[in-house]
């Protein structure tokens, strides 16, 4: 990445310097050895755990579901997943969601995340036929919930897109935005005087990036850059869309809250006195959450990301920038259209300037021309990406507070994989360790409301199948009733939640 001192200049007027200069503050804090905070959660804070359709619920043809894009993935190559494996039948939950709820009871939680499944309502994905045996089961969990004093939290699409709407583009067509909201709304319409907690889509950067940049999700498009980029315009468009709808023709009398879902690693630099290491930190951060959240929060895209994809693409031979850009009329659609924020952490990386960036890269991947690595010390999950850095996560919810005036945040996914360990005395330290982190940043200000873990129990994890667990419950994917079995885990996490606290006695 190459920043002369016009570049770096014109990013931190535009950045607002107070900003930047506090987020250098906060990169040079000493990382001091880790200690469990011993103060109590407040009671009004949230705690959670959560799963979506297409990783538990299985029934993938029954009952009039419409096959999407996932469903299409894996079923036209089988060795797209590790161990060849599918989600058609997975957890089960679609028959076993009664005792899925009693689990959740048992832990204690405030709250159930979990997704509808788009073609279980609206199996060609359009508001033409509408499947009632889908919607009578999304109800039927509705009324369990309630019925065990559980708020659920509701994600209206994680990842799953009808096939027959993949087929005519996707993310990548305009019309999506029209086919979305059509949807939200009727997922408000029929389920809104249960639901308190929307959120409109989960990690978005995982379904353009993977799905239209690189191909190794469904729909497996290779179009970096591109129709990557073309996504994440018209993911923004979707949310804000579906959030004007709720707030104009539902909030009244429903009285709920919507918010999106996006996932970020923190990203620190990799010499915290270098200044374009502090840069590279901030750009990448910029491009993973930023990219989503500040035109919801500001109105457009952030200034640094459209500055470099627009040199970039112009060194590329286009004759304007790669990252479409918002018309006035849509800036003043998108922004403000939030009631809180989800934040998924997981891990963290080592970052700084890449200058030996190909010229010709395009997308996320390439885009921010920076490069990480890990501490080859850190602790590491069974995935191949997850590293154990809990630090992390304080820095990054004390960075959004910074940089998004200290919005309204719920994580909405925090968790640790292995490879089937019931006595999970690592997934415990996971836990203990991230929650005491979040703890230090709410005793600082940070603005948190609530934690989930990911998962309630063992799943379907993508192109990763079920080689590798992050479930509370372990589940017998070998037999055919998909037994449910609490690991040690649960207990520590029951305590936490009806004790909030982290360790035998709180302050």
């Amino acid at each position: 990445m190459n920043v002369n001192k016009k570049f770096l200049q014109q990013y931190i007027n535009n950045m607002q310097a107070s900003l930047f200069l506090a987020s250098v503050i906060l990169f040079t804090l000493t990382k001091s050895e880790e200690h469990i905070n011993n103060t109590p959660f407040p009671k009004d804070f949230l705690f959670g755990t959560a799963t979506s359709a297409y990783q538990v619920e299985g029934a993938w043809n029954v009952d009039g579901k419409g096959v999407n894009n996932w469903d299409k993935f894996i079923h036209t190559n089988r060795s797209r997943i590790k161990g060849n494996d599918t989600a058609d039948v997975t957890c089960d939950s679609y028959h076993k969601y009664k005792e899925d709820v009693a689990l959740l009871k048992y832990l204690g939680v405030q709250f159930y995340r979990f997704s509808i499944s788009w073609t279980r309502i609206l199996p060609n994905g359009t508001q033409g036929k509408i499947n009632h045996q889908g919607v009578q089961y999304y109800k039927n969990l509705l009324k369990e919930l309630k019925r065990n004093n559980i708020t659920p939290m509701v994600t209206i699409f994680h990842w799953d897109t009808p096939q027959a709407l993949e087929e005519q583009g996707g993310w990548t067509n305009e019309r999506i935005v029209h086919w979305y909201s059509r949807y939200a709304r009727l997922c408000f319409q029929l389920f809104g005087d249960d639901v308190k907690y929307w959120m409109t889509v989960n990690e978005p950067k995982q379904t353009c990036n993977m799905g239209y940049g690189n191909g190794i999700f469904a729909p497996g498009v290779k179009s970096p850059g591109e129709g990557e980029y073309l996504c994440v315009y018209h993911v923004v468009l979707a949310h804000a869309t579906a959030w004007r709808i709720y707030d104009k023709e539902f909030r009244a009398q429903q009285k709920g809250k919507v918010g999106i879902v996006v996932d970020c690693s923190w990203y620190e630099p990799a010499d915290l006195w270098n200044i374009q290491d502090q840069l590279a930190s901030q750009l990448k951060l910029h491009f993973t959450y930023g990219l989503y959240v500040n035109p919801i929060v500001y109105g457009d895209f952030p200034w640094a990301v459209k500055s470099i994809v627009k040199k970039r693409s112009l060194a590329q031979g286009y004759n304007r920038s790669r990252l479409p850009e918002f018309s006035q009329q849509q800036k003043e659609l998108v922004k403000g259209t939030y009631d809180f924020l989800g934040l998924n952490y997981y891990t963290a990386r080592y970052i700084k300037p890449d200058p030996d960036t190909p010229v010709d890269g395009k997308g996320y991947d390439f885009d921010s021309e920076t490069t990480t690595f890990v501490d080859p010390h850190w602790e590491k999950g069974a995935s191949f990406w997850l590293y154990v850095v809990p630090w992390g996560i304080k820095k990054l919810v004390t960075w959004l507070s910074q940089t998004y005036g200290n919005p309204p945040v719920i994580i909405t996914e925090n968790g640790y994989s292995e490879h089937g360990t019931m006595d999970d005395q690592k997934r415990i330290s996971y836990i203990k360790s991230h929650l005491s982190n979040l703890k230090e940043a709410m005793n600082n200000g940070v603005n948190i409301k609530g934690y989930t873990y990911w998962s309630l129990m063992d799943n379907f994890e993508w192109v990763e199948g079920y080689a590798v667990k992050f479930g509370l419950y372990h589940v017998d994917f070998e037999g055919a009733k998909r037994n449910r079995t609490a690991k040690s885990s649960v207990e520590y996490y029951k305590k936490v939640i009806s004790t909030r606290c982290l360790v035998d006695k709180c302050k």
